[in-house]
């Protein structure tokens, strides 16, 4: 049962990054031409382009991809609910959901993070993925270099923004729980 159940979370948990992967690349302005920018845009196009006709972009936000983001996370809820559970409950899945999609979005910062860092440790030249990774992480670190500046050679910005985000998680839940 534990298994299925990982199995089942583990699949729209993984489409549900990717959505808001594409969320956050076009928010940032990340480079379309790039090959996982255009993974994620391949991935997601045959749902995002059908809410794209209903709910239209705002001020540069793909407010279709979050549509979708939410979507996807009220049928993972809503699936765990009903095979698991045997129950359904729309307040509990649309209060759930939302909270997924939060946890979700902050678990992506969390990884693009850490795997930017590990990047930054083996790539030898110009590596397209780290690119990418760059242009959605630099905004936030930059703001933490001005406070504080390599130190020895060492950036520890990547650090310092895992370290609030896992706070900030530790927060939410608590808040929420």
């Amino acid at each position: 049962m534990n298994a299925m159940q990982f199995l089942v979370g583990i699949v729209f948990d993984l489409f549900l990054m990717v959505v808001l992967l594409r969320f956050w690349l076009q928010a940032a302005k990340a480079d379309f031409y790039n090959p996982l920018s255009q993974f994620v845009v391949k991935a997601t196009s045959f749902a995002v382009n059908p809410l794209r006709k209903i709910i239209p972009g705002f001020g540069g936000l793909d407010l279709a991809s979050l549509l979708l983001a939410f979507i996807v996370a009220v049928a993972k809820i809503s699936t765990l609910l009903l095979m698991f559970y045997g129950g359904w409950d729309a307040q509990t899945v649309f209060v759930s959901a939302l909270i997924t999609v939060i946890k979700e979005g902050l678990n992506l910062l969390f990884w693009v993070l850490i795997i930017r860092a590990l990047l930054s440790w083996v790539s030898q030249g110009y590596n397209p993925i780290e690119a990418v990774f760059h242009q959605l992480t630099e905004p936030m670190l930059k703001p933490i270099r001005k406070v504080l500046p390599p130190l020895g050679g060492f950036d520890l910005s990547i650090l310092v923004l895992i370290i609030a985000l896992q706070f900030a998680q530790i927060l939410f839940m608590d808040f929420i729980g």
